[in-house]
């Protein structure tokens, strides 16, 4: 097949080296890229925005579809690029959660072109549906938030603990893009009472969680992030959150720092295996101060939003990935503490709502920037992306509010 020339003047030889198709341009996206291209792997985009990504230096090719949301629709659009341009074995990296689940349940059909470490169904739905979530929390041990699921409105008068709650979808993916709330605060029942009924008509019913409400801003929230294979990692990060937006719900890391915490490496580990999982995880915990543990709140079964700190730290993650589904030797290896990760858009403006809100002061913004860092998007060595994210500000606030 002759080479398919791209955007950037480059042209994609898929029958002389296996590549990556990406779903999703986004920053997450943009790291999956650089990891990549920084070792001469071509690198193919697919997106239902208009994303940074398509400008990276680093993708060969990016195609634009008008939807990517449903599952039928994401697959024929990954199925249809791949013939398009031939990348029969290369190798497939989801960025959202809805196209883990439509790579889950369609597993046997990607494979027949593509490399899939998207696991089967029987494993992601463990994440995807936060019910199965802390049903297998409870039987393995794991601290978790104490969590009710209401069937109807009728049931939240059942709820044994008190005020403040969380209330949040069993399946973010609708809920989050039709209010672009990741969770809602109930100061009290009536008011729970009142938001359950309005989050009903986003999610459906029977499909909310209410959850205690574990007091503390972004900095108590840590990740056990790892490349997971047969019952262990091959490689692994733990990180902070220190700062996030917004600043009691974080829909999105602003500012991370890698950190070490065993007891987060022993409960991630024991779900995973649990689940027989395989692939690019990060496993999320919140600090209760109030009985000093670390509680397990979600899953992410994809690359997350700061996997490009890996690469500083030690633990280039998309690149291990994508050598061990070419068969390679990925040697075990952990990432360094103390190495940070900023998305300066997003950070900028989360850092001034938490210094007005006694949150963090100043003096502590400017030191923690005095650290070896990575920032999501702009990169001396591929500036374009960062340029054009400035441009694009305005239709990230108004799609997803940032």
């Amino acid at each position: 097949m002759p080479a398919s020339p791209n955007s950037n003047g480059q042209a994609i030889q898929p029958s002389k080296r296996v590549g990556a198709l990406i779903v999703g341009g986004d920053y997450q996206g943009l790291g999956i890229m650089r990891s990549l291209g920084r070792y001469g792997i071509p690198c193919v985009v697919i997106d239902d925005e208009y994303s940074i990504g398509s400008f990276s230096r680093y993708a060969n090719h990016s195609v634009h579809f008008k939807n990517l949301r449903e599952p039928e629709v994401v697959v024929q659009a990954v199925l249809s690029t791949g013939k398009r341009f031939g990348l029969d074995g290369w190798v497939l990296f989801p960025t959202r959660d809805e196209t883990v689940a439509a790579f889950s349940n369609a597993h046997s059909e990607l494979r027949t072109l593509f490399r899939v470490p998207t696991p089967t169904w029987d494993t992601v739905k463990f994440a995807w549906d936060k019910r199965n979530m802390h049903r297998l929390l409870l039987e393995l041990g794991i601290p978790a938030p104490r969590t009710f699921v209401p069937l109807s409105s009728d049931d939240l008068v059942n709820i044994d603990f008190e005020p403040p709650y969380v209330l949040k979808p069993a399946i973010k993916g609708h809920f989050l893009y039709k209010t672009s709330a990741k969770a809602w605060r109930a100061n009290s029942r009536e008011e729970l009472r009142d938001l359950f009924h309005l989050a009903t008509d986003h999610a459906g019913s029977g499909a909310m969680l209410v959850q205690e409400l574990i007091p503390g801003d972004g900095r108590f929230q840590f990740s056990y992030c790892a490349l997971f294979k047969n019952g262990k990692a091959l490689a692994s990060m733990v990180a902070q959150r220190r700062r996030q937006h917004p600043l009691e719900f974080g829909r999105a890391s602003t500012y991370v720092m890698t950190a070490e915490n065993p007891s987060l490496e022993t409960y991630g580990e024991r779900f995973l295996k649990a689940i027989d999982y395989y692939g690019l995880v990060e496993v999320e915990f919140k600090f209760d101060t109030r009985d000093q543990q670390f509680k397990l709140h979600d899953v992410n079964l994809r690359t997350w939003g700061f996997h490009s700190l890996g690469a500083l730290a030690g633990v280039d993650f998309p690149h291990l990935l994508f050598l061990d589904q070419l068969g390679e030797q990925v040697d075990v290896c952990r990432a360094a503490a103390g190495v940070t990760w900023v998305r300066t858009v997003t950070d900028i403006p989360a850092s001034i709502l938490g210094v007005f809100a006694g949150q963090l002061k100043l003096s502590e913004y400017f030191r923690s920037l005095n650290r070896p860092i990575t920032e999501a998007v702009f990169d001396f060595q591929d500036p374009l992306p960062g340029i054009v994210e400035l441009g694009l500000l305005p239709y990230l606030v108004y799609k997803r509010g940032f």
